[in-house]
């Protein structure tokens, strides 16, 4: 078997040409039972390989055959000693990771500006988070990630703590020195658990950040889908070393994960590995460049800056990942949302994410000089269009509220009597719901955190300005449920 191969999906290829009468799921019978005109948008060739774990294509949950020889090469390819497929998206993959290595009451290190998945799990398997504050940029109102100081002091008051987990890249593809925070943890004998939702490539290319397997750091949830060329939902779980057990690891993913299993989902995956095995240096290095044009250009239109290198030197942006185009859109007055529906309005063009003070794009190969400049040419065009309707327009000031604290852990919160409250009332209580923008999925309010006035605030600031805020059972947000208070008897 070399990187060239696709065991799983030629397995897939080989078994649809048999045109085998099946009489089991998916009852579509490779779209025969399904509407026409669904079917004919899908294609047969799609639907042909949509099956399920009968024998001759292995199982997930007890690998054996092809998708075992696939998770071997993926394991090979990112450096691995064991890879392990997720067709629940990298959301699976990181609560696999946490509950693996987590037990009810132990401590785990954490950033606050977790992905709501890091929470659901710690929620789910009875851990105590201890929060490290991330890193803030008052310029463009984001936080980056985690310093070694800052794990170093953690662990130094928690060496009982059973894990360490980092954000590597964050969502705006900054890196903090990763490799130094491994050899931290190390030193106390605690594995390091990657978020590496948005690095699949960085371990691919030379001028991109060290990936988690580089690094040295024991788990990674990396997701193949978001830049590496796999369908929606599919991610990879790698690990390396023995600080934590891979047969655990398979315990519990198969436990997060569908007995139906995707075979198109998986089949990408597979494929999207042999492609950034085999030719990731060189369509990386392409889309690089292009990102850097695209980066220059957007710098030359007034009253916009596009983030480039400049933001390294701190302990917390210890290196970046160029594709990722970060547009402050601040100087022209007007929020990034705003920015993202006149870009939707007038060209088009739809952005990954959007917040208060920047619009955020990624460039992939699946992009071209065409899509780049086209969006180079909408916000040249948005600069110009802005002052002209608005000559008095002032910056937006960047704010970021201070981080709650916690007063609960999160599962004890989660599973608390509660009650409905006002949001406008709740400053001072405690939250039993998440309240989050997402994307990027980070929460304002975790389960457990006191409720303060400044990010009720801040939340109102998010829904003002159109984003999408969510979380609470109370779609409108009106209401927000609060641990329950009983009051003394007399």
């Amino acid at each position: 078997m070399t990187q060239q191969n696709t065991p799983l999906y030629t397995g897939l290829l080989n078994h649809a040409s048999k045109q085998p009468v099946q009489f089991h799921i998916p009852g579509h019978k490779k779209g025969l039972g399904m509407d026409a005109s669904f079917r004919n948008f899908i294609g047969d060739n799609a639907l042909s390989i949509d099956l399920i774990n009968i024998s001759p294509l292995d199982d997930l949950h007890h690998p054996h055959g092809m998708i075992k020889e696939a998770q071997q090469l993926a394991a090979e390819a990112f450096g691995a000693d064991y890879t392990f497929f997720s067709v629940q998206g990298t959301s699976g993959a990181i609560m696999t990771m946490i509950m693996a290595v987590c037990s009810p009451g132990d401590k785990i290190i954490v950033p606050r500006n977790v992905h709501k998945s890091v929470t659901a799990a710690i929620i789910f398997s009875g851990a105590t988070p201890i929060f490290i504050h991330p890193e803030l940029d008052d310029t463009l109102g984001i936080s980056h990630g985690i310093t070694p100081d800052a794990v170093e002091k953690a662990l130094e008051a928690h060496p009982d703590a059973k894990g360490v987990l980092v954000i590597n890249p964050t969502y705006f593809g900054i890196s903090a020195d990763l490799k130094r925070i491994v050899d931290i943890s190390h030193s106390y004998d605690i594995p390091v658990l990657v978020d590496e939702a948005h690095g699949v490539h960085i371990h691919f290319h030379g001028d991109l950040p060290l990936s988690a397997m580089q690094a040295g750091a024991d788990i990674a949830a990396t997701s193949v889908h978001k830049l590496g060329g796999s369908l929606t939902q599919s991610s990879v779980l790698n690990m390396r070393g023995e600080l934590i057990s891979h047969e655990r690891v398979q315990t519990v993913l198969s436990m997060l994960t569908t007995t139906s299993t995707s075979y198109i989902l998986l089949a990408s995956l597979d494929v999207a590995r042999m492609h950034l095995a085999t030719k990731g240096e060189e369509i990386l290095e392409e889309t690089i460049q292009l990102a850097r044009r695209t980066r220059n250009a957007i710098n030359k239109i007034p009253h916009l800056y596009c983030v480039g290198d400049e933001i390294l030197g701190t302990k917390a942006t210890y290196d970046y990942d160029p594709t990722k185009i970060i547009v402050s859109v601040k100087h022209l007055g007007i929020t990034g949302y705003d920015v993202e529906l006149w870009l939707r309005e007038h060209y088009n063009i739809e952005v990954e994410l959007s917040d208060l003070y920047n619009i955020l794009c990624i460039i992939t190969p699946g992009d071209s000089e065409e899509q780049t400049s086209l969006l180079v040419n909408a916000l040249r065009e948005l600069s110009e269009a802005h002052q002209e309707q608005d000559q008095e327009s002032q910056p937006i000031l960047v704010e970021v509220p201070e981080i709650p604290l916690l007063s609960l852990s999160p599962r004890d919160a989660f599973y608390s009597e509660t009650e409905l409250i006002p949001m406008k009332d709740a400053a001072g209580r405690i939250s039993a719901e998440f309240v989050m923008v997402y994307p990027p999925g980070i929460p304002i309010f975790l389960p457990g955190e006191i409720i303060t006035d400044e990010n009720i605030q801040y939340i109102y600031k998010n829904l003002d300005a159109g984003l999408p805020v969510q979380g609470p059972e109370d779609e409108t947000l009106e209401h927000i449920k609060v641990i329950k208070e009983h009051r003394a008897f007399r």
